[in-house]
């Protein structure tokens, strides 16, 4: 009768326990191995963004802004023209509408009415804009800890 139950088994062609453990142990082996480089792809995803975005609220402040030093009298956009003309949470609220972004930012003029530097935090991320002698330039982005904070 075992005779017969061994032969059954033997014809079904199945595959045995030991069989599926190793075919689950080499999968895991291949997930082990892919997670730590999807790690490094979302990093480097999550750092392009911040850029993006740091990016649309330069350039929305230098449209702002624009408009503004375009209204100044004597060609020079002051602290005192930006208080009279707009008060600085509007101005933050346009910036934030017109770039479409929620991060907090803070940014700073000159009196030429150009945007000289940005700082932008968002996600965990924070990036800085900052203007040179050859133009404007992007900071590599890090992740957030104290050193890095950004108040509006």
């Amino acid at each position: 009768m075992l005779n017969k139950i061994r032969k059954n088994l033997k014809d079904k062609g199945g595959f045995t326990l030991v069989e599926l453990i190793v075919v689950l142990v080499i999968l895991a082996i291949l997930a082990a191995m892919l997670v730590p480089a999807l790690t490094g792809y979302i990093d480097k995803a999550n750092k392009e963004k911040i850029t993006a975005e740091c990016r649309q609220v330069v350039m929305a402040a230098q449209t702002e802004i624009s408009t503004l030093y375009g209204k100044a009298q004597g060609g020079k956009l002051t602290q005192a023209d930006l208080d009279k003309t707009v008060d600085t949470q509007t101005l933050a609220k346009r910036i934030e509408t017109l770039s479409e972004t929620k991060g907090n930012f803070k940014v700073t003029v000159s009196e030429g009415g150009v945007v000289e530097n940005v700082k932008y935090q968002n996600s965990n991320w924070f990036v800085e804009y900052t203007v040179g002698d050859n133009g404007g330039s992007y900071n590599d982005p890090v992740k957030v800890d104290d050193t890095h904070t950004v108040t509006t």
